[in-house]
């Protein structure tokens, strides 16, 4: 069992722009003992969908906001079960392409029957259910001890430490003007059974609620904003690749979207951006709306040259492992000055992360990287901490 559905809940929701066509469509579903939900844009589907319990959607192609294919990548970044009717009056092959490549349950051309629609929609429902069992299965089979109730457990879990979750913020150093630059927004747990962030951001990829995750982050971050000690300082929040195709994201609505100027999006090296066909653009979509962009983790993941091409950075963040005891290993200083001199060829700024001691500051510093963060500078606090700058002296 999933976030998402249930094995009994017999939910639909039905997005089209069209009134008629969306009451029609519900009372066929009605008659089948199916309750209906109904959205008429890209953005209303995806808050539909985010609330969780819809076992199957139809679509229409053409929507305001965004096309039903939009609709379609939201959903499976969401929950890869839910299967997605895609419907049509001007079918084109290359939305039948795409709707195929990713993964829709059925390609209909309006007029749409009733026996057409009750047939899909049933089948749907039943494949859905079936995809959901056999995933479960796999879990419990995968984790001796784990019993049926393991996802529903889990999800219950999380839903507590969503709902106590906090936000503390580590300062980021400017390591020449020794002066903060800005935070980093880091999530806080306050739920026993999981208590550190790992843990909730494993939850929330096991349950595909990373997109859920990710807004109750920057809601959270947004009313800690207007008490920053400055307003020119940088807030940098983290970004799993998943909620790219999160259309809240886009949203001038967004609680950050007043900010975005001030807000740097990390999006971390340590998961691939293959699964966001166009990455590129929607990348494009956020620098257009103020946000800038950092690549988070750089030598800790495996796509850092094709995150270069797709992010265009304006930020590289290099990861802790990279900066350990890197004053003592020659490898570890030889590749943060070719990353180094890449950054600087490319007019990159680099961020070191984890830097625990005088010896991995000093180092860095040498090395000629732009900020610096980690215990040896500031550790993370809940009250924008202002640390006194006085190492090297």
């Amino acid at each position: 069992m999933t976030p998402s559905t249930s094995a009994s809940v017999r939910r639909v929701l039905v997005v089209d722009d069209e009134p008629a066509v969306a009451r029609a469509f519900r009372k066929i579903l009605e008659r089948l003992d199916f309750e209906v939900l109904l959205a008429n844009d890209l953005q209303s589907a995806s808050q539909r969908v985010m609330n969780g319990g819809v076992s199957v959607v139809v679509c229409d192609i053409g929507l305001p906001g965004g096309s039903g294919v939009e609709v379609l990548r939201m959903v499976k970044a969401y929950d890869l079960d839910i299967p997605v009717i895609l419907v049509t009056g001007n079918p084109t092959i290359q939305t039948a392409i795409e709707a195929v490549e990713l993964g829709a349950h059925q390609y209909l051309e309006k007029p749409v029957t009733m026996d057409a629609l009750q047939k899909s929609v049933e089948r749907a429902f039943t494949l859905g259910q079936l995809a959901r069992l056999k995933r479960d299965a796999l879990h419990i089979c995968a984790q001796p001890g784990s019993g049926p109730s393991d996802m529903s457990s889990l999800s219950r879990t999380f839903e507590r430490a969503l709902g106590g979750m906090r936000m503390v913020f580590q300062p980021i150093i400017d390591l020449r003007r020794r002066s903060i630059a800005g935070y980093e927004a880091l999530l806080r747990s306050r739920e026993p059974e999981m208590s550190s962030p790992a843990d909730v951001l494993s939850a929330a990829e096991r349950l595909g609620r990373q997109a859920e995750l990710g807004q109750r982050v920057r809601a959270l971050v947004s009313e800690a904003i207007p008490i920053a000690p400055r307003d020119d300082m940088l807030m940098f929040i983290n970004l799993h690749t998943a909620e790219l195709l999160d259309p809240f994201l886009y949203s001038q609505d967004a609680p950050l979207s007043c900010f975005a100027k001030r807000i740097v999006l990390e999006i971390t090296e340590r998961a691939s951006l293959d699964s966001v066909g166009d990455a590129k653009d929607r990348v494009r979509s956020l620098r257009g709306m103020g946000y800038r962009l950092a690549l988070d983790d750089l030598g800790a993941g495996y796509a850092g040259l094709n995150s270069f091409s797709v992010l265009e950075p304006e930020i590289v963040k290099l990861d802790m492992s990279l900066v350990r005891n890197v004053h003592r290993d020659p490898m570890k200083y030889r590749l943060i000055e070719s990353m180094m001199d890449l950054c600087r060829s490319l007019t990159i700024e680099v961020v070191a992360e984890g830097i625990e001691t005088p010896e991995e500051l000093d180092a860095i510093r040498t090395l000629g990287c732009d900020y610096g963060q980690g215990y040896c500078l500031a550790r993370p606090s809940p009250d924008f901490e202002i640390p006194s700058l006085t190492w090297g002296r």
